[in-house]
């Protein structure tokens, strides 16, 4: 998560918690002292703080893709406060004990909303002036270093990067524009204090022929100038590996790809518990939707399939059947295309909901998916991504899952150029998983579903 966009979860989470502490002091501020019974306060702030930084996730207020503008922002604040007034109403009434009484708890929403409010207004200004981004300087003025801009471009006033120019390495040919090139006598690590640089990135294809000035570099990193491979900052910026610029040894190298026992444990323990949970309160939504899907098309209610798993072990991936019966008639598998035909009236209505999935719970209460993961893909497309597509194979070193980090950024995948795109962010999920990572992504799956980003 960029820097920037981390200091405004943590300024909001302040603003939300001491909301509560706010509304409860003004409302007893003439008795001088708050009530003994409402103390402490602490887990009462909390738990709001945590349904609301949620509700405001999943409302996509947090989402580094969002150019929305002022009235996109308000509706969705409005909806997040909404659901929030809901939720904290039935939290009231289920456990009394997190009330704060209603006139304290109405004060204290209300000051949370126009702290929000004023938090984004002091957001948007510092973004537009460039406050909290790091002055980067570029090494290397190719086709690398034409990325860089081009992502920089792309991404806006969002990124916490300023790249304060390009620094030519040798060769004749620049890809960057021309007059963002420094032309300059000065030694690296001079040029970089003039300009008060904060990280240096190596956008050098050739290294090996003196394309790099090694000493300098390592001046800089001594000065305590941060210095990233091209790797490392695409997937710091993009929140996915990029495969162009990615090579084994970085792989081999580079922080991250762990496994282990105690992960794997909390992961399984995890899924246990949610899936338990989701099963109890989605059952009626399932049999409502499994009596829809009979009344319409004749067939099985299930559509059930074998998708490729954890160590490339074979399983059967269960669904709501959202196609006729004879989908695939002539046994040639295919991607499902936007708008598709075969999609029946109730499968549309599920897949943008996202309840065609629901019975994949019974898949991670068995062991063989997880909640958050890679999306399992038919042995069929699994055979033949793996030749055309370096390292495909590496997103089979964690369990499939429900919803994933490729799910929530990138939209839905119809043929090996999607592919491609969405392994990047597979493998930033190998390389990065989390439980934070997988609550993360479980808040931005429910922004998915609420806005119906990337159904077909």
């Amino acid at each position: 998560m960029p820097l920037n966009l981390l200091l405004l979860v943590l300024f909001e989470a302040i603003i939300l918690g001491g909301a509560v502490y706010a509304g409860v002091s003004a409302r007893f501020l003439d008795s001088h002292s708050v009530p003994d019974d409402l103390l402490p306060l602490l887990p009462k702030a909390l738990t709001f703080t945590l349904v609301m930084l949620g509700l405001m996730t999943a409302s996509g207020l947090y989402d580094l893709e969002w150019r929305g503008g002022i009235r996109a922002l308000l509706q969705r604040l409005g909806l997040s406060f909404g659901l929030g007034l809901v939720t904290m109403s039935v939290l009231f009434y289920f456990f009394p004990t997190l009330l704060v009484g209603r006139g304290a708890f109405l004060l204290a929403f209300g000051l949370a909303l126009l702290g929000i409010l004023l938090s984004r207004a002091l957001f948007i200004r510092w973004a537009r002036a460039g406050a909290l981004k790091t002055r980067t300087l570029v090494i290397g003025t190719g086709s690398r270093a034409a990325h860089i801009e081009a992502l920089l471009t792309k991404h806006g006033n969002t990124s916490n990067v300023q790249v304060i120019g390009y620094l030519p390495m040798g060769g004749s040919h620049h890809f960057v524009d021309h007059a963002r090139i420094l032309d300059t006598q000065e030694t690296l690590p001079e040029l970089a204090e003039r300009l008060q640089i904060g990280e240096l990135v190596l956008a050098v294809r050739d290294r090996r022929s003196g394309g790099l000035p090694v000493q300098d570099l390592l001046e800089c990193k001594l000065r305590g100038i941060r210095i990233l491979e091209l790797s490392t900052f695409f997937e710091r910026e993009n929140g996915h590996l990029q495969l162009d610029s990615m090579n084994a040894s970085w792989m081999i190298l580079a922080e991250g790809f762990h496994q282990g026992i105690v992960r794997d444990t909390v992961k399984r323990l995890f899924d246990l518990l949610v899936s338990a949970a989701m099963l109890m309160v989605s059952l009626p939504i399932m049999a409502l939707a499994a009596l829809l899907i009979k009344l319409e098309s004749p067939g099985p209610v299930l559509y059930r399939q074998e998708r490729v798993g954890q160590g490339g072990r074979n399983f059967t991936i269960l669904k709501f059947r959202s196609m006729c019966v004879d989908a695939e008639k002539d046994g040639k598998p295919r991607w499902a295309g936007q708008n598709d035909s075969r999609v029946t009236l109730t499968g549309r209505a599920i897949r943008r909901t996202r309840i065609d999935e629901l019975p994949q719970i019974f898949n991670v209460f068995f062991g063989d998916m997880s909640f958050v993961g890679p999306r399992p893909e038919r042995p069929y497309f699994v055979q033949d991504l793996t030749q055309k597509i370096p390292y495909y194979g590496v997103r089979h070193t964690v369990k499939p899952g429900i919803t994933g980090w490729a799910q929530v950024r990138y939209p839905y995948g119809a043929n090996d150029e999607d592919a491609m795109h969405k392994l990047q962010y597979d493998l930033y999920y190998v390389k990065n998983h989390s439980l934070f990572l997988d609550l993360m992504i479980l808040f931005q799956t429910a922004q998915v579903v609420l806005w119906g980003k990337g159904v077909r």
